[in-house]
């Protein structure tokens, strides 16, 4: 099984870059022919505007977002052909659930098993996440920044299964979103709505 990778990597944003460059640029630009004049004595000095940091909005799940299309297509080809289907359940992050989200069990048809495969996405205010962050940490989870994002994974000492690198159930929080795989691992299988 193939598995290609859909995060988002960390990018510089240009116009950000040139907006930084030409206010640099402005303030240590002179004109030649004229000389610099001092401010009139009762000048009160002006404030430099400070730029206002963009909100992350949370993104909205996609109409079109499903089970069958969270995942990569040969992944669920996989599933199908083992007889597996992916039962829908409500998205959760410690005790805060997302309406919205999705929350996908692949398993047996017809059967109680605990051999399942559990991915979810669901669109998250940035305050949300970092107090849903703060909530796994308490409870034993182990964060790690990376360019992806932040990763959350379960507790080493009490996680059932686990990926070949010893991750078990992982969190990945992005820009205005939150992804699950029951492994770390899985989360790259995960095709990121756009």
């Amino acid at each position: 099984m193939t598995r290609s990778r859909a995060f988002p990597r960390s990018r510089t944003t240009l116009g950000a870059t040139a907006l930084v460059a030409a206010l640099v640029l402005t303030g240590c630009a002179s004109t030649p022919d004229a000389a610099p004049s001092a401010p009139p004595p009762s000048a009160a000095p002006t404030a430099t505007p400070t730029p206002t940091p963009t909100a992350i909005e949370p993104v909205v799940r996609p109409e079109d977002l499903t089970c069958e299309t969270l995942i990569a297509p040969d992944v669920v080809a996989a599933f199908v052909e083992a007889g597996w289907e992916a039962q829908e359940e409500v998205f959760r992050v410690g005790s805060r659930e997302i309406p919205d989200g999705l929350w996908c069990i692949w398993g047996a048809a017809g059967a109680v098993t605990a051999s399942v495969q559990i991915y979810g996405w669901a669109g998250m205010d940035p305050a949300d996440a970092e107090e849903a962050q703060a909530e796994l940490a308490e409870g034993g989870w182990v964060a790690e920044e990376t360019p992806d994002g932040v990763y959350v994974t379960e507790n080493p000492d009490t996680t059932v299964a686990t990926d070949d690198d010893g991750y078990g159930m992982t969190f990945l929080f992005g820009d205005g979103w939150v992804a699950v795989a029951d492994t770390k691992e899985g989360l790259l299988v995960i095709e990121l709505p756009t």
